[in-house]
């Protein structure tokens, strides 16, 4: 068992913490927002920290969820951060969907300490990460994953090395991009379906058994058909990622119309002040007008 710090303590990282001290593994978390910690520590045992520092003194492991790239930088690399409390050999991995230039920047800043370093954004939602079935894919160097491995487990049934520092962020770009437009055309798909007048459970029981199939339409379609957003993956969280995925196909040249496009379909939600819905959400600004 290993020694574990946790750092961010969000709808994501809350669940995740609990999986690895569930599994034996020493744990001490941080959050923003002590109280939470406080009652982390009531529900799952371990211990709290008052700074990212504090909690990375003398752990084998470091792992973080957090908001974006500022909020990163801040809780790894400021005067309290993570890098303040790390020694050689420490293992530290981001789960924070971020930037792959970031990833890269800390991964060079935790080599130079001689701190590995991976990029391991997930997927899988708050579903997944309190039922510890999330997806993870990792960038940085095999070896320090191949270290990470057993307990990043913990909380995944499936996780991936994809290649260098920043391969993990790229991957969950593409994730999201994938994610964009299903919705989309699953948000088109059940209007239409309401607006022809037709069973919207018995279309998805048919056409979910062919090739329209996917994990959104199986999990989502009778949410949207109730106008039922109050939970899930937030629009906020969602263009805070596309405007990762964007600026990212800027500097590569990737052609992306249709997730720019749902991008700003997504910004509707939040005028209608749906920022805080789940991103299946989309559907209500197809039914504005009914």
């Amino acid at each position: 068992m290993a020694n574990v710090a946790f750092i961010g303590l969000g709808v994501m990282g809350y669940p995740m913490a609990g999986h690895l001290q569930r599994a034996g593994h020493q744990v001490t978390v941080y959050n923003r927002t002590a109280e939470k910690a406080v009652r982390w520590v009531q529900e799952y045992g371990g211990r709290s920290a008052d700074t990212p520092a504090s909690a990375a003194r003398g752990q084998d492991f470091v792992l973080l969820c957090v908001g974006n790239d500022d909020d990163l930088r801040a809780v790894v690399c400021g005067e309290l951060g993570v890098f303040a409390g790390s020694h050689k050999g420490q293992v530290v991995v981001d789960h924070t969907t971020a930037s792959a230039g970031v990833a890269r920047e800390l991964a060079q800043a935790a080599a130079q300490l001689g701190v590995g370093f991976l990029d391991a954004p997930v997927s899988g939602g708050q579903a997944g990460a309190e039922k510890g079935q999330l997806t993870i894919m990792a960038g940085g160097d095999e070896s320090v994953f191949d270290l990470a491995r057993p307990v990043l487990h913990c909380y995944s049934k499936m996780l991936r090395h994809m290649g260098e520092a920043g391969s993990g962020q790229l991957t969950k770009m593409v994730n999201q991009i994938c994610i964009g437009g299903l919705l989309q055309g699953l948000a088109e798909a059940m209007h239409f379906a309401q607006r022809a007048g037709l069973d919207g459970d018995a279309v998805v029981s048919v056409i979910s058994k062919g090739a329209a199939q996917s994990w959104q339409m199986e999990n989502r379609y009778r949410t949207m058909l109730d106008g039922e957003f109050d939970f899930g993956f937030a629009v906020d969280w969602m263009r805070k990622d596309f405007a990762i995925v964007l600026d990212e196909a800027r500097r590569n040249g990737a052609q992306l119309p249709v997730t720019a496009l749902v991008d700003q379909f997504y910004a509707d939600v939040q005028a209608m002040g749906g920022g805080r819905w789940d991103t299946s959400s989309l559907i209500a600004r197809l039914q504005k007008g009914d």
